[in-house]
């Protein structure tokens, strides 16, 4: 089923907080980026600090997954640390969950309407709230980054 959205029942076992905290499906499975990268908004490529350089980093910002080093890519492309995920008309806003190691583990992106979206790995693209993705495969809320919108 290449291409399917996968049934909700299995988005369940993996993330036990999306179905109380409501979520939707919103794309197909696709190889091509991960949650990262759709934060940043690029479908195109795969981001992550890999020691080995496969992945796309932005120039000179240190390859590793700390919250340091993802303030520093995520400032190539206009945002800085803020307070919270509230919505803020004329702003966007990125959410950064940390593991229990203390390094980021995933990303999200806010929508006008303060839902989040983001890339389940190699997975679908969902809407959902924060809360809907913390637990043991990603952690928790960690930091939120805002730029002005460009729109």
């Amino acid at each position: 089923m290449s291409g399917s959205v996968p049934p909700v029942n299995w988005i369940a076992l993996g993330f036990p907080h999306l179905e109380s905290e409501g979520f939707r499906p919103t794309s197909p499975q696709s190889h091509s980026y991960n949650c990262i990268a759709w934060a940043a908004g690029d479908s195109g490529r795969w981001w992550w600090p890999d020691e080995f350089g496969v992945c796309y980093w932005p120039s000179g910002v240190p390859r590793s997954a700390t919250p340091l080093a993802f303030i520093a890519a995520f400032g190539t492309l206009g945002y800085k640390l803020c307070d919270d995920g509230k919505v803020e008309t004329g702003v966007e806003k990125i959410a950064f969950y940390t593991g229990s190691n203390g390094n980021v583990t995933y990303g999200a992106r806010q929508l006008p309407t303060g839902k989040w979206t983001s890339k389940l790995g190699k997975n679908i693209d969902c809407e959902h709230s924060l809360r809907g993705l913390e637990g043991s495969a990603y952690g928790r809320v960690y930091m939120f980054m805002s730029k002005r919108s460009s729109a």
